[in-house]
């Protein structure tokens, strides 16, 4: 019997690859393979909401926002130690809602935070009289605490330090003060020397 030669351009079957190894069609790489991942993403996230908070009086306007609420909540309560003005003591829902609403502006529109802070501080105080002496004093105090927080917040603040984080720097700080000075005088006689090499001498400072 004759032996069969491969035709010209084909391979003979015994050496084809297994499937395991094909190659990408393409130059196509598998999923998953090479894909950068942005570590930064989540992180920047994350602090979307802190950098949101610290842009604006947050606490004032929560606490402003918290009080007037407090005081309407206070205005269904069985006991009634109300001083009615108005048509049907309409001020005693009124001075609580502008509460709300200024502590809401303060949050969302912190660009004009005095004015909201007056409002408040005003209606918190009007509360006493009209509103169940003012949500029985929680309301009053948390309105007024709120808008002096909002007045007197200022932009771009730097962040806080407590005094332990300023201890222990003040500490490196003289630890790594001794460490930098010896180098100092030699660097002057350096220059002393050279200067006395050249014929100019120069004072060691």
């Amino acid at each position: 019997m004759e032996s069969q030669e491969p035709v010209a351009g084909q391979e003979p079957t015994g050496g084809q690859e297994p499937a395991g190894g094909q190659q990408a069609v393409g130059g196509q790489q598998p999923m998953g393979a090479g894909q950068p991942v942005d570590a930064q993403q989540a992180p920047l996230s994350q602090d979307r909401f802190t950098r949101w908070v610290y842009e604006r009086p947050f606490w004032g306007g929560l606490w402003l926002t918290l009080g007037g609420a407090w005081i309407l909540v206070t205005m269904k309560a069985s006991l009634k130690v109300v001083m009615h003005v108005g048509m049907q003591g309409v001020a005693g829902y009124l001075l609580p809602t502008l509460m709300i609403l200024a502590g809401l502006l303060i949050l969302f529109s912190p660009g004009q935070r005095l004015f909201y802070s007056i409002v408040g501080v005003l209606c918190s105080m009007g509360t006493w009289l009209t509103s169940n002496l003012g949500g029985f004093m929680v309301g009053l105090l948390l309105g007024v605490v709120g808008s002096i927080l909002t007045f007197g917040w200022l932009p771009d603040q730097d962040p806080r330090v407590s005094r332990r984080d300023r201890r222990r720097s003040a500490q490196r700080a003289a630890q790594d003060g001794p460490a930098g000075d010896p180098g100092q005088p030699g660097s002057d006689a350096g220059t002393a020397q050279a200067g006395m090499a050249t014929g100019t001498p120069q004072a060691a400072q």
